[in-house]
């Protein structure tokens, strides 16, 4: 059995319908799971047969509209003719593009025009650098090359460096469109804000930090760069994630605020930042909205503290001072430092931020009178680091067993999982590999679109042919 495609073509004029074969497949073997419907490499050759000829026919269309002057009708003269290639998800169009003279009836910049290098400036469609972005935003550029290269007909072995040049292209785009950074985003005053209409449950902001290896190690101490993430949690909706490098992004407040803004925030919004405490990303919320607060997540309170009592347990008590005979009991300073770290712990439940401080001096008294070692030590370099850690966050700290009573947000554990999201499972989990800063940054910001479900809409935004339709301009399913 042989069966052939044929593609039929029908212009707009009057003209009859052209039809030619593009494919061409025989089946002689009995039928079997292996020879029903096409095998790939057939539905490889169908689809590119019919991008050729689809494509030769739209070229050859486009310069019959503009071989005469658009000013005064008269045909353009021939200066000669270049081959320019554009490259399709179904394959490589190799198209003959003309030169031709301008018309002397009117004054031009140029002396010739090609106009079909024109109405194709770029030589990948929007299609093939959706896709290719999507999928690096996803997986390694090398694994999404030749995942892409098994399934489509692209007319090529893709490599993983055009990936990540369109990959990055794109990323560019969207920081381009993106506004210049300011100090402070609301001008208006509180005699507007109670024009406006009531503003939506507060919004949700965790900012969290993870690390990624980086390819400029020179020493141990410089082998890894921080990379911000958050993620925004609406009362009502979807929470969508952002991310950046601290060291490399230039908008770190701008790209924070349109994220919000993205989720309909008003000048009368309140907002809610939970924040590690850490010195990058403590600052990072100011001024961005009048009626937001600033809060510590209890998350990281207790991690640390949970640290702390694990380094206890290795403390010992001194040896007794024979010298004058003293064989008094000790007092076992692992007991006494983990009651202390209990009391600590509650205090800053309560928002006790005076009394946390005054138990963090006495559990360095009780560290200072063990026995004297590295443990000792270790321990005391982690209490002095936590003391200064609460005085710089002391106006962050509220009540948390008030806020959880009442169903406020108390932790970033959902922003844990937007690091893991975001960063690691992409650039740091099982990838042996490095970044520089920009090649982070550039791929966070597709990273992050693609989970949001962002990308297809940006691109919609850009190429209004673009079939992939973002979902908000879905229409509904009609009802059975």
């Amino acid at each position: 059995m042989r069966i052939t495609v044929s593609v039929s073509i029908q212009a707009d004029d009057d003209s009859p319908a052209v039809a030619d074969d593009v494919f061409t497949c025989e089946r002689t073997s009995p039928l079997s799971p292996d020879t029903v419907g096409l095998h790939l490499d057939e539905a490889k050759a169908l689809l590119s047969g019919v991008q050729e000829t689809m494509v030769a026919e739209q070229a050859k269309a486009a310069l019959a509209g503009n071989a005469v002057c658009l000013s005064c009708g008269a045909a353009r003269r021939h200066k000669d003719a270049r081959q320019i290639v554009v490259r399709t998800l179904f394959g490589v169009v190799r198209l003959s593009s003309p030169r031709w003279w301008q018309c002397g009836c009117t004054t031009h910049a140029h002396a010739t025009v090609s106009p079909l290098a024109a109405m194709l400036p770029e030589r990948a469609t929007p299609e093939l650098v959706y896709v290719e972005t999507k999928f690096a935003a996803l997986a390694a550029y090398g694994a999404s090359a030749r995942l892409l290269t098994e399934l489509l007909p692209l007319g090529r072995t893709l490599h993983a460096t055009a990936i990540r040049f369109h990959a990055q292209a794109v990323a560019r785009r969207l920081e381009d469109e993106l506004g210049a950074e300011q100090a402070g985003f609301i001008d208006t005053c509180p005699a507007q804000w109670e024009e406006l209409p009531r503003p939506d449950l507060p919004l949700v902001v965790g900012l969290d930090g993870g690390y990624v290896h980086s390819s400029q190690q020179r020493s141990r101490k410089d082998g890894w760069f921080e990379v911000i993430a958050g993620k925004v949690v609406p009362a009502e909706g979807k929470p969508t994630c952002f991310g950046y490098v601290q060291t490399y992004d230039t908008k770190p407040k701008r790209r924070l605020y349109e994220a919000l803004r993205a989720h309909g925030m008003q000048d009368n919004q309140q907002v809610t930042f939970l924040t590690d405490g850490g010195e990058d990303i403590r600052d990072l919320p100011l001024y961005l909205n009048p009626q937001s607060e600033h809060l510590l997540d209890w998350f990281h309170i207790t991690m640390r503290i949970t640290v702390m009592a694990n380094m206890a347990k290795s403390l010992r008590p001194p040896p007794p001072d024979n010298d004058i005979g003293d064989d008094t009991p000790r007092l076992d300073p692992a007991t006494e430092v983990s009651e202390q770290l209990e009391r600590l712990k509650w205090f800053l439940w309560h928002g006790n931020v005076f009394r946390a401080l005054q138990t963090i001096t006495d559990i360095t008294m009780d560290v200072e009178i063990a026995h004297e070692g590295s443990e000792q030590a270790r321990m005391a370099k982690a209490i002095g680091e936590f003391d200064s850690y609460l005085r710089a966050n002391a106006e962050r700290i509220p009540n948390y067993s008030e806020r959880r009573r009442a169903g406020e947000a108390i932790s970033t554990a959902f922003t844990e999982s937007a690091v893991n999201q975001v960063i690691s499972k992409r650039m740091v989990k099982k990838q042996q590999m490095r970044w520089t800063p920009r090649g982070a940054h550039l791929l966070l910001q597709v990273r992050t679109r693609v989970l949001n479900d962002q990308l297809a809409g940006d691109f919609h935004r850009w190429h209004p042919g673009f079939t992939h339709r973002p979902p908000e301009l879905e229409q509904p399913a009609a009802a059975a």
